[in-house]
């Protein structure tokens, strides 16, 4: 039975803003990790591994494992939590 991930991506290192992280990405969960013995580099022989499908919404994402019979594991994203300062507040203190 396949297995996946539903998630939102975390924005990545170059990015300030988060406008564009609004894609829920479904992600399948690797069968039978096997190491390669000559570089060392993990591989699978399982290709769904390599599949990472984008979703406009969380429910298209849920919508679309259903159908397909793929269990699934939905991960929230967690709430940013924004402070509001003032350039004058580093004068205050």
């Amino acid at each position: 039975m396949k297995k996946a991930l539903i998630y939102v991506p975390n924005k990545s290192p170059m990015q300030s803003g988060i406008a564009k992280n609004a894609k829920w990405v479904l992600e399948f969960k690797t069968k039978n990790p096997t190491k390669n013995p000559l570089m060392g580099w993990e591989s699978s022989s399982d290709t769904l591994t390599e599949l990472k499908l984008k979703f406009s919404s969380k429910e298209l994402a849920i919508n679309y494992a259903k159908k397909n019979k793929i269990n699934y594991e939905l991960i929230e994203p967690k709430k940013r939590k924004t402070v509001i300062k003032s350039y004058a507040d580093n004068f205050l203190k």
